[in-house]
């Protein structure tokens, strides 16, 4: 899968769950990451495309950065977008320390 288009945009958007908040159906999962939606862009399941946001140690409400990376869900019709706030690489153990939380329910990979 080539994923050349998304990686590289700079994108902004609103977080609707701040790292350090849980999550609305599953109350012992906290987000060690913020997470929220790129404004005006469209996924496969017809809500705006999920990011994580990595970059920070603080809660946002809101976010400008990167698409550094692409979490390609196998059995599910997501993707997750990686976006850096300041736009530099993060290792890909990084990432998949910070994603684990939410996408060990799910099969996937990640695409850098």
């Amino acid at each position: 899968m080539d994923y050349e288009d998304m990686i590289g945009r700079t994108v902004r958007g609103n977080v609707d769950r701040p790292l350090g908040s849980v999550h609305p159906r599953y109350p012992e999962m906290v987000y060690p990451v913020n997470y929220g939606y790129v404004n005006g862009v469209f996924a496969k399941d017809g809500e705006e495309q999920d990011v994580y946001i990595f970059g920070t140690d603080k809660p946002l409400k809101t976010f400008e950065g990167k698409v550094i990376a692409v979490w390609r869900r196998f059995d599910d019709v997501e993707d997750k977008w990686i976006v850096s706030l300041d736009g530099e690489d993060i290792p890909e153990e990084r990432i998949l320390e910070g994603i684990w939380f939410q996408e060990r329910f799910f099969r996937g990979k990640l695409y850098v």
